[in-house]
């Protein structure tokens, strides 16, 4: 008899215990639900607020423009340009100061490809944002002169330091100067060919720009989609941020990879950025050329497959994505292209949608 009944109450047992485990369970997914929707909801509320802050301040519409990617699609650089100030009517542009393209020779400065994107820039009263240092947008995105490629740092850092400084000295008092961009996406170690990723040379060339030129601000990039916020030195005057929205992933799914983030994600960000450090945020790079498989060598990508990640129904999409980030500064990435289909492919598709985006700004 008494083994009978512990039997039952074993039996018993076995589904009080597995209701008590169901009940845990359940109570820790609504906990766990309601987090999520509060920190949702924080965020978003933070977006809108973030948005509104910014809704009365001026839209600045730039593209970043890069003389030798024009080269690579066959253009000449100063015609590209110039068609850019007076068929677009673009008067913001995020210009390179590569240092293997300006100082060719230890020592041996040639600036006369920077000096014609100045005058340009100033007849047309147009402003530049100048990305100045050692990586810089664009592949190989580190711009190292071959002369310095074997040296180590002890000696390629007071190099460039003072390739930095002969740059900044130079174009300084430029009525067409309005920011720096100190390195490009300095910590990402995803893309391009760089090995160098030292916070101590960040900070001592944000210190070398601000130094020789307290005028104009100096920003400093995030990478691109990153999460979280930027944390020690240097606190730069602006934050800058890439956006990029739709791209061949060649890393793991080998397809198309349309990237989740509603605007109002980088909305939150800015805004975050804006009660934590006091900083604006900016958008520096906001995609509007293609990403095909073959990204190095797009002049072999089919029209069809270039059309895949980005195209003229696309343009004012993305520029309208920008704007709904409530970022009041956004410089376009892949003008070059543009004028590329334009030019040689006799398809101003892309062009025409450039067109009309800077005319509504």
């Amino acid at each position: 008899m008494t083994n009978l009944m512990t039997n039952l109450q074993k039996t018993t047992s076995k589904p009080i215990t597995w209701y008590r485990h169901l009940r845990r369970w359940h109570k820790f997914l609504v906990w766990l639900t309601v987090t999520v929707l509060v920190i949702i909801g924080g965020m978003y509320g933070i977006a809108r607020w973030y948005i509104a802050s910014q809704a009365s301040k001026p839209l600045v519409l730039g593209t970043s423009f890069i003389p030798a990617y024009a080269e690579s699609f066959g253009l000449d650089p100063q015609d590209t340009m110039q068609a850019m100030i007076d068929d677009l009517g673009v008067r913001h542009f995020r210009l390179v100061s590569y240092w293997d393209q300006l100082e060719p020779s230890a020592g041996q400065y040639n600036f006369s490809l920077l000096d014609w994107q100045f005058a340009k820039a100033e007849k047309a009263g147009a402003k530049i944002t100048l990305s100045i240092g050692l990586r810089q947008p664009r592949w190989p995105e580190c711009h190292m002169p071959a002369w310095a490629q074997n040296e180590p740092q002890s000696i390629w850092q007071p190099q460039l330091e003072a390739f930095m400084t002969q740059v900044v000295n130079r174009y300084k008092s430029s009525p067409a100067l309005d920011s720096y961009q100190v390195e490009n996406e300095y910590f990402l170690k995803g893309f391009g060919i760089c090995t160098n990723f030292d916070r101590s040379r960040l900070v001592a060339e944000y210190n070398l720009v601000k130094r020789n030129d307290p005028a104009h601000k100096a920003i400093v990039a995030r990478s691109n989609n990153a999460l979280g916020w930027p944390a020690g030195e240097p606190t730069p005057d602006e934050y800058g941020i890439s956006i990029y929205r739709r791209v061949w992933d060649a890393g793991v799914t080998h397809r198309y990879l349309t990237y989740p983030y509603p605007a109002w994600f980088y909305a939150f960000t800015a805004g975050w950025e804006q009660i934590m450090t006091g900083r604006n945020l900016m958008i520096h790079e906001l995609q509007a050329e293609t990403w095909p498989p073959n990204y190095q060598s797009i002049q072999n990508t089919s029209l069809a497959e270039q059309n895949k990640s980005f195209n003229a129904g696309m343009f004012a999409d993305r520029v309208q994505y920008g704007k709904n980030t409530g970022m009041r500064e956004i410089y376009l990435w892949g003008s070059e292209y543009w004028y590329y289909r334009l030019v040689k492919l006799h398809d101003p598709s892309l062009w025409d949608a450039a067109r009309q985006s800077f005319s509504q700004q």
